[in-house]
């Protein structure tokens, strides 16, 4: 095993080079041989968070077992360009989630784009060329009329219409992702570029085209994390949602009212609060979930029940680590994390709200 690079991981009341180091081996320590990276071993893979723990190990310059995760997708990867939701403890022979959902599946490019910008590796680009693009094509079939994406394939092939606008944000990073993979190919994508711009105008204007899940955080602040909103409409959107959502001292709730908050939506909004420009507010988010940290292995428990002073469910989850150690890498200007999630330098796709 090397030594995890965490430079750029050492943030004041957040991570020590020590600590830093502590979480990226304990995320190393679970991934597979193959490449997996399950929440933790026993425990289910799945494709979104397999995604989000490698590109955690890039932003450590842990790029051999990012690459890895990597190949584990482009071998396992479905013939219809999609994968299963859950595999147990990484085993793509032992699936226990036959459904395929569009989010997991678009995430895939996020993670590329991610590996592409840290290793500058042409060749590993080139591989996973088909890999992203027939995700990508997987997911747009399940897009709807008015722009929105349908959230799952069954396992019998039923296309579910009803989308989320938590995914549908989270997609469109993804694709914005694809089609920055396309444009340094060379190979122009107008059909996704039109896919995307669709996608975004239903998530600007048209509420009532997604599931209604105003409770859970991630429907608050995603659409910004996601960069569909940006400028005054993100300032807004995230000022109007704060006292709901942010338990000062303790983290961020993941649905209301509950008096429960986790790790990951935490690290999330400190990263969408970091792409808005506001450093400051992101750093106290990541200091108030010290208290989630395990000092015996580096990892980050899921949640913390506050009414009760329980850690609620006792799991300590690559995944989670993972999305604190990008947030923190954002915030210390680590510039693969910073273009990715910053998204200044990604195609927007084109525009449509005026036609849809």
């Amino acid at each position: 095993m090397t030594t995890p690079r965490t430079e750029h991981l050492v943030l004041p009341g957040v991570l020590t080079a020590e600590q830093a180091t502590a979480t990226v081996s304990a995320i190393l320590a679970v991934q597979r041989e193959d490449g997996a990276v399950p929440w933790y071993r026993g425990h289910h893979l799945d494709p979104w968070d397999h995604v989000e723990a490698a590109m955690a190990l890039d932003a450590a310059g842990e790029h051999t077992a990012a690459e890895r995760a990597y190949n584990w997708l482009a071998r396992h990867q479905n013939e219809d360009g999609s994968w299963y939701a859950a595999y147990a403890d990484g085993d793509p022979a032992d699936v226990t989630d036959r459904g395929r959902e569009t989010n997991f599946v678009a995430y895939a490019a996020v993670g590329v784009w991610h590996h592409y910008l840290a290793t500058g590796d042409d060749t590993f680009l080139d591989r996973m060329w088909p890999t992203v693009y027939a995700a990508v094509e997987f997911v747009l079939r399940l897009q709807q009329p008015g722009g929105q994406i349908g959230w799952r394939c069954e396992d019998d092939g039923t296309a579910v219409a009803d989308a989320l606008l938590t995914g549908c944000s989270s997609v469109h990073q993804a694709l914005r992702c694809a089609l920055a993979i396309a444009e340094q190919r060379e190979e122009a994508q107008p059909d996704w570029e039109l896919a995307v711009g669709m996608l975004r105008h239903a998530i600007h204007r048209h509420p009532e085209r997604f599931l209604d899940k105003k409770r859970y955080s991630m429907d608050w602040y995603y659409p910004v994390l996601g960069g569909a909103l940006t400028g005054t409409e993100a300032k807004e959107r995230i000022e109007d949602g704060w006292d709901r959502f942010v338990v000062p001292g303790l983290g961020v709730r993941c649905v209301v009212p509950n008096p429960w908050v986790t790790g990951g939506e935490s690290a999330e909004l400190a990263l969408t609060l970091w792409a808005m420009g506001e450093s400051d507010r992101a750093l106290e988010i990541l200091q108030s979930i010290r208290h989630l940290r395990d000092p015996k292995t580096g990892l980050y428990w899921t949640g913390h029940v506050f009414d009760d002073g329980v850690i609620w469910p006792r799991e300590l989850t690559t995944w989670t680590a993972g999305s604190l150690l990008l947030a923190v890498a954002a915030l210390g200007g680590h510039e693969p994390t910073c273009a990715v999630f910053g998204g200044e330098h990604l195609p927007r796709g084109l525009e449509t709200d005026c036609c849809v």
